[in-house]
């Protein structure tokens, strides 16, 4: 029901046969990282190591940023949320679910975005259709970005655990995360950037299924591998009948 995606396999490439956009990740140079709060900053991170060139933004304004970009070194700048939307060829989302319609449209038209929120109540206030699971953190996302391709990851780990947990393709009882989108080349380009930070990764599907993911599912938070992570997504339970 949920595949499992590790490197080397033949993973998302036999969704996207005769296909000629593929994202490929020789063409991702930049990541673009909208929000620099805890899982924004680790990912900016994470993307250094692996070589890519960085450009984050937050809601304060550039100048804040300067420790962090003094410590990520001379690929990665400060910039607004429409400079870093124009400048990723992957652009990730790490704002506070309640501020998401901030999120500029028109320079993400067509890109990957990948989407880190969880929808917390006394943060964000009460929002009516996520309350009653009338759709998902994500598809509120896609609803806003209807022209960009929108991947949910990166939701259920913990930020310090992402430059920790990280480890080569092959081992034994690697570590894996979840994704969920309703396009199928943003999978297969997701997936191998997340080989490339350390962790294999399941497809949950499209993003309405990603509540399977959502805070208060058994996958939520501890270090899972794929098998593991499999179960509790096939485990989970709406709100509704959680109790």
């Amino acid at each position: 029901m949920f595949e499992a995606v590790g490197s080397g396999s033949s993973d998302s490439r036999s969704h996207t046969k005769g296909r000629n956009k593929e994202v490929t990740l020789t063409a991702i140079k930049t990541i673009g990282i909208i929000g620099a709060g805890n899982i924004g900053s680790q990912v900016a991170r994470l993307a250094i190591a692996s070589g890519y060139a960085v450009v984050i933004s937050n809601s304060r304004g550039p100048e804040t940023l300067s420790a962090l970009i003094a410590e990520l070194g001379p690929k990665a700048r400060a910039a607004t949320p429409v400079d870093a939307a124009k400048a990723g060829d992957i652009v990730v989302v790490s704002v506070p679910l309640k501020n998401y319609r901030a999120v500029p449209v028109e320079p993400l038209r067509g890109k990957i975005v990948i989407d880190t929120n969880n929808y917390y109540p006394q943060r964000d206030g009460h929002i009516r259709e996520l309350d009653n699971e009338s759709t998902t953190t994500s598809e509120l996302l896609q609803a806003h970005l209807p022209e960009s391709k929108v991947v949910k990851a990166f939701n259920h780990i913990y930020a310090a655990a992402l430059t920790t947990d990280g480890q080569p393709a092959g081992t034994p009882n690697r570590r894996a995360l979840v994704i969920a989108s309703d396009d199928a080349e943003a999978k297969a380009a997701v997936t191998r950037l997340l080989d490339q930070f350390g962790f294999d990764t399941v497809d949950a599907g499209p993003l309405k299924e990603g509540w399977r993911i959502q805070r208060d599912t058994p996958g939520y938070g501890p270090r899972r591998t794929a098998q593991e992570l499999r179960k509790d997504l096939a485990a989970a339970t709406r709100y509704a009948h959680q109790h």
